[in-house]
């Protein structure tokens, strides 16, 4: 017997791609749903070969991918499991896909490249997808370049109550760049904190320019620097070294997407004035990298809850009033 308050588990077939099982088994666990097999190998001339190890014939599928390194195999094996499950009759395919990457490429602004972001968003759908959850997308324009319906979720509710514990008194928020200001002032209001914004050139994939910083960011003993993701950590060294010379004393750096490449891990220990490195596991961490600063917080029952309302043809609107009383495991 169905239960009209959660996902039917003989109705649902959840997968995951290589990228990120452990996110994908604690959505299917607060689902309450099984995570179904894959198999994945390689032919010896490198191709990939996948196989769902479940039927998927009339059943709503939802596959879990991130965009994390080795970006490009990943986005070949989602799109090979998601032209399984529509060749194998699913009903409805669901890419879930918590880590878009791609959307960096976002715009031309240069001769003769491509707008990645929008060339992966086509070869979802014509893959087979009908629809696309993923979280804090690099701009918001992005989510436009899908023609399916779209959800593009917030990890801000989780960080919300991960500060509602912190000592917040003389703080204040700083966006590296003014294409995370919004996301800024909406973390900030929450805590009735000031917010300022950097003004960010990027010289190279990891070296920036911050010039100055729109607002007043002197008489503040702390800053959280909040942006979408972490990369080499060019941004975040370049804004927390900016903020010293301006007198703040110790930094917070929150992202949603630790993807720490190379050694982005060491450049941000390197300031002893940085005291807490707040991300999610929207892209799996390494254990090397998991150094005293760092904390990973799950954005699992965020995904699996939007998985639920969608499966539940519920409003995906009222999901973050239902967040104002979320409780983040840690």
């Amino acid at each position: 017997m169905t239960h009209p308050d959660r996902v039917d588990p003989d109705d649902v077939r959840i997968f995951s791609g290589s990228s990120n099982p452990a996110l994908a088994a604690a959505i299917a666990g607060y689902l309450k749903a099984p995570l179904d097999p894959v198999r994945v190998r390689r032919f010896g001339n490198d191709n990939l070969y996948v196989q769902l190890g479940a039927s998927v014939r009339s059943r709503a599928v939802f596959i879990v991918q991130s965009f994390s390194p080795p970006v490009n195999d990943h986005v070949v094996e989602l799109l090979m499991m998601l032209d399984i499950a529509k060749s194998g009759g699913a009903r409805e395919v669901h890419a879930v896909i918590p880590y878009y990457s791609f959307a960096r490429s976002d715009k031309k602004d240069a001769p003769r490249i491509s707008i990645t972001a929008k060339l992966m968003a086509k070869l979802i759908e014509t893959a087979g997808a009908t629809h696309i959850i993923t979280m804090t997308l690099h701009s918001p324009q992005v989510q436009g370049f899908f023609d399916v319906p779209t959800d593009s979720l917030t990890a801000r509710p989780v960080f919300i109550e991960h500060f509602k514990k912190q000592d917040l008194s003389q703080t204040i928020v700083v966006s590296p760049d003014d294409g995370h200001a919004y996301a800024v002032m909406r973390f900030a209001e929450q805590f009735g904190l000031p917010a300022a914004v950097g003004n960010k050139v990027r010289l190279s994939d990891n070296e920036v320019q911050i010039a100055n910083v729109i607002g007043e960011v002197s008489g503040y003993r702390q800053a959280i620097i909040y942006d979408d993701e972490i990369a080499s950590g060019a941004s975040t060294v370049t804004m927390a070294k900016l903020l010293l010379d301006r007198g703040i004393e110790e930094i917070t750096a929150v992202c949603t997407h630790g993807v720490l490449v190379g050694n982005a891990i060491q450049r941000l220990t390197a300031l002893p004035q940085l005291k807490h490195i707040v991300t999610t596991d929207t892209v799996p961490i390494s254990e090397d990298k998991y150094v005293p600063p760092l904390q990973v917080l799950s954005v699992a029952a965020l995904l699996g809850e939007a998985i639920k309302r969608n499966y539940l043809r519920e409003s995906i609107g009222d999901l973050f009033s239902f967040w104002k009383d979320f409780q983040a495991e840690e």
